[in-house]
């Protein structure tokens, strides 16, 4: 993956996680700083952290329940963690869940 099709993977899934956020029930706040996406629980004030790792060519995500570094698979499957096997909307649902301490489900398109 060169660093063009790394920057525009990375732009087209903030954009998309925004999109998912603004269509959300839950009342769930985002500010983006270039490639930094911060996710704030309105309820509890909880951060999830989605960050550009250039040198890497990865996406790192920051919760309470630790840090996760998501590759791209070019064979269409999107960003998955390099630990825990999951995609990135199985990823970050789960994470804002156990920060939430309720059911967040969101449709990352």
């Amino acid at each position: 993956m060169s660093q063009s099709e790394f920057d525009t993977a990375i732009e087209q899934t903030l954009i998309a996680i925004e999109d998912a956020i603004d269509e959300c029930r839950w009342d769930i706040d985002y500010e983006r700083s270039d490639a930094v996406l911060t996710l704030t629980l309105e309820e509890n004030g909880s951060q999830v952290i989605l960050s550009r790792q250039s040198a890497n060519r990865e996406l790192w995500v920051a919760a309470r329940s630790g840090g996760y570094h998501l590759a791209f698979c070019a064979s269409g499957t999107g960003w998955k963690c390099t630990s825990t096997g999951e995609d990135l909307p199985t990823l970050l649902q789960r994470v804002l869940t156990e920060q939430q301490g309720e059911p967040v489900v969101l449709n990352i398109q």
